[in-house]
């Protein structure tokens, strides 16, 4: 795809190991490197030894949902310029308002395709 995605720095964070896997590959594909979690906490464990450059994070998990997950990274002052997406399987107003609320980047609807990843990848991170 592009240059700029080469050793981009990607978090996944979904408790769908279907989804986890799907955009594993397709970001490994195009050559950034991928960092899993399953849930909020799994992913608060991780995101300091990783240092991702944008997180993706669905809303709906058990223990520590995807809103209260991206408050927690939004209110890091070490990780509060890193963007974060929003996944979800709903596509409802309020859904996106509240992600707006906690402070996500882009709220994308799953399923997702191949092209809408990586137009967020594009809008969110700088080359």
């Amino acid at each position: 795809m592009e240059e700029k995605l080469q050793n981009l720095k990607v978090m996944i964070i979904d408790d769908s190991k279907t989804i986890r896997r799907t955009a594993e590959t397709l970001l490994q594909r195009e050559g950034c490197q991928v960092v899993s979690a399953v849930d909020g906490f799994d992913a608060l464990s991780k995101i300091v030894d990783s240092n991702p450059d944008i997180i993706f994070v669905d809303i709906m998990m058990p223990r520590l949902d995807g809103y209260q997950t991206c408050a927690l990274i939004k209110n890091n002052p070490n990780y509060q310029n890193v963007p974060v997406i929003m996944l979800s399987s709903k596509d409802g107003l309020f859904d996106q308002a509240k992600g707006k609320i906690v402070g996500s980047d882009q709220y994308l609807t799953k399923p997702f395709s191949k092209e809408e990843l990586f137009e967020a990848i594009n809008n969110h991170v700088a080359v």
